[in-house]
């Protein structure tokens, strides 16, 4: 394990497609989609279902690192947990990408969304919103409440949502997911449960003519590397490590 590997416990990059349509559900549809997805890696052999209409292809999860694809009613999926290289995620995704106007059906025209997310997850046993707000500080004008009374950090999940572009269909998610419980506090009894931040970068609408899925993936999966590199580690991943290895 390269690349983010050294700035949390687990990192993933995943790519989402929304559609405007359903995508096809058939037997023979999926199947062929799935044994084409196969073909490039052998490894992705665990195929189910999840729910009446998502299906799963994916590696073995036992050794903490695997790749995983799957289709919804309307959205297109893949993803790569702790992959050896930032590049053999990227890869993955785009082959998934080249394969789906062939074998789904997918064209341009039927995009709602489009999306590349980086996520890095914290193992950290106690107030996960503490070490969120020891990490990032909180707003200025809400800090005085941290003086009240039997004051307990119950929830602290800052989001920042931004355009890259000047007609804001390219955007960019920063988020954090604390899984801390009201009652976890109360007891002092923490479970194992990850802190995760995700950065995603999405293009919204229908792809032009002359574009397609695989090059404009390209572009947003190298608009999330460079946020990633130039802002999350140094001033989120960097001091959320600090933060709990102090504690």
């Amino acid at each position: 394990m390269s690349d983010y590997g050294a700035f949390s416990d687990d990192y993933y990059l995943n790519m989402n497609l929304a559609t405007e349509m359903e995508l096809p559900q058939s037997r023979e549809s999926v199947l062929h989609y799935f044994e084409q997805v196969r073909r490039r890696y052998p490894t992705m052999q665990n195929f189910y279902s999840r729910e009446k209409s998502e299906f799963v292809l994916e590696e073995e999860k036992d050794q903490g690192a695997y790749r995983w694809v799957s289709i919804e009613q309307k959205r297109l999926n893949s993803g790569a947990v702790n992959p050896e290289t930032y590049e053999s995620a990227v890869d993955q995704h785009r082959m998934v990408l080249e394969l789906i106007p062939y074998e789904l059906s997918i064209t341009p025209l039927d995009c709602e969304s489009l999306s590349v997310m980086l996520g890095f997850d914290f193992n950290f046993r106690g107030n996960h919103n503490e070490v969120l707000a020891e990490a990032l500080g909180m707003t200025p004008a809400l800090e005085k409440f941290s003086q009240s009374p039997y004051f307990k950090l119950l929830s602290h999940e800052p989001i920042l949502q931004f355009a890259l572009d000047e007609d804001c269909r390219t955007q960019c998610r920063v988020s954090f997911e604390s899984r801390t419980t009201a009652y976890q506090v109360r007891t002092g009894e923490y479970g194992d449960d990850q802190l995760s931040v995700y950065l995603t970068v999405r293009r919204y609408d229908s792809l032009a003519a002359d574009e397609s899925f695989a090059t404009e993936f390209d572009r947003l999966s190298a608009l999330c590397r460079d946020l990633v590199d130039e802002y999350l580690v140094g001033n989120v991943l960097r001091p959320l490590q600090q933060a709990i290895s102090l504690r």
